[in-house]
């Protein structure tokens, strides 16, 4: 991580002795791409070093944004539920997102959500590289088509291949499956109900393979 290329800014603030704190520091100054200029703060990644699973969703929320704090929203709670359902320990998990800051329209009073594109995920990338450097997790969990193809490529489609394992040169093995606010935004509850139930499943798999079965 001691490279510095000129054409990406954030990489010029990654610090050559990584650690969670010292790169959450780093990230609090980023201005690698507009979207430092209408985000609250830099929401960078929380967990353990050693942690044995690495959840990366597509970029903080309206919640997060104000807390400074990653999946705390309503996301973040279904999250929870389905990592307990499928037996996976909250405190060996490390959760980030691909996109740090969060990028938003107004709509009267209320911030909406707005899909980040390929310029401010490849801005964003070097902490996401970072972040799996120091981590060093045994899989991945992409959440959602934005963080799988910031990690996977464009061409990668979570809808075919979620729930299996993808292999890429210098990564650990990753899975990608949903992000949990696509649950959230099922239009009925029983629709809302077979969605968690099949992300309860793909979690499933995750504890399984972190359990060597």
């Amino acid at each position: 991580m001691s490279r510095r290329r000129a054409e990406s800014p954030a990489l010029q603030l990654i610090p050559d002795q990584l650690s969670l704190p010292s790169l959450r520091e780093a990230a609090a100054s980023c201005q690698a791409c507009d979207l430092h200029e209408t985000g609250t703060q830099t929401v960078f990644g929380e967990g353990a070093v050693g942690a044995t699973v690495m959840f990366v969703g597509e970029q903080p929320g309206d919640r997060e944004d104000l807390a400074g704090k990653p999946f705390v929203g309503p996301a973040g709670h279904l999250l929870d539920e389905a990592l307990a359902r499928a037996g996976i320990d909250r405190d060996r998990v490390y959760v980030t997102n691909a996109v740090k800051h969060f990028k938003w329209k107004p709509q009267g009073k209320r911030r909406l959500h707005q899909k980040p594109n390929a310029t401010e995920i490849a801005a964003c990338r070097p902490w996401l590289d970072a972040e799996i450097a120091t981590v060093r997790p045994r899989l991945i969990v992409c959440l959602g088509a934005t963080a799988a193809q910031a990690l996977l490529g464009a061409s990668f489609r979570v809808s075919i291949d979620r729930g299996r394992v993808t292999e890429r040169p210098g990564l650990p093995p990753i899975i990608a499956t949903v992000h949990p606010s696509a649950i959230l935004r099922a239009p009925d509850d029983e629709s809302r109900h077979a969605e968690m139930e099949a992300f309860v499943a793909d979690l499933t798999i995750v504890a399984r393979r972190l359990k060597g079965q």
